[in-house]
């Protein structure tokens, strides 16, 4: 005997996939149920289209119009809305997009996709209280390497072995039409932050990069600067730490007890 789980589990697969449904099954008061289903279907579809064409509209002028509809439609075929917030919806598309089939020659998207998702969360982050600079002069100069930072909930931090924030930008509105990218001319690190009400994306270095994240994941910032130079010899503390100061990336920072240098 199916229990109420079971009918909303294989309602959902009705909607999301479009088989499953045996007429009797399931009765809607309004239509006949194949009708009913039918129409829910379209709307569930068509809403989570439309989140997907907000959140990834770069890739949706890259594949076209009509590709993206059947690219959205296989995708939430495979990944149903779990949250009541679509904002969050559409986090799985790099991913996605690495083992599509109709995709498989565009070896980019999977990258312009995760730059993509960046700016939607950054966008959409909570709104934090920007960070005081002067709270630093109350820090011992012999402190600093005991330093954790604490980074804004939408900043983010990618590597691609294209191009990718030179297509993302060629797509912006304003941008000029007579553009020509090479995907051969190399890869990029870049830095995805709020910078008030738009986002920013900055280039930086493979060290930069790493610092950040060693950063971003708690280490102090002696441990996140031997661990960088360990590896990036010519890294530029003091050039990396300007990337730290751009509005959106920090939010606080606190001192290491552990270990103190």
């Amino acid at each position: 005997m199916n229990t109420w789980t079971d009918t909303l589990a294989q309602f959902s697969s009705v909607i999301r996939t479009g088989t499953g449904f045996a007429p009797g099954e399931i009765v809607c008061p309004r239509y006949a149920g194949e009708r009913g289903i039918e129409v829910y279907r379209n709307n569930y579809r068509g809403n989570l289209h439309d989140t997907l064409a907000g959140a990834y509209p770069v890739l949706r002028q890259l594949v076209g119009e009509d590709f993206f509809r059947l690219l959205a439609r296989r995708f939430i075929e495979q990944h149903p809305s779990r949250s009541g917030n679509l904002l969050r919806y559409g986090s799985e598309m790099a991913e996605f997009l690495t083992h599509f089939e109709n995709t498989q020659h565009l070896v980019y998207l999977p990258d312009m996709a995760r730059l993509e998702w960046a700016c939607h969360r950054a966008y959409f982050a909570d709104d934090v209280a920007p960070f005081e600079l002067t709270r630093l002069a109350g820090v011992a100069p012999e402190s600093f390497a005991d330093l954790r930072w604490n980074f804004h909930p939408g900043c983010a931090l990618l590597s691609s072995a294209f191009p990718v924030s030179v297509i993302w930008r060629a797509h912006q509105d304003g941008a000029s039409a007579d553009f020509r990218i090479d995907l051969d001319s190399g890869g990029e690190e870049l830095l995805v932050y709020r910078d008030n009400f738009s986002v920013g994306i900055a280039n930086i270095t493979p060290g930069s990069r790493h610092w950040l994240e060693q950063l971003q994941q708690g280490e102090t910032m002696g441990t996140a600067t031997d661990a960088t130079l360990s590896i990036y010899p010519v890294f530029d503390v003091a050039a990396s730490l300007r990337h730290l100061l751009v509005p959106g990336v920090l939010i606080d920072f606190d001192i290491s007890t552990e270990g103190a240098r």
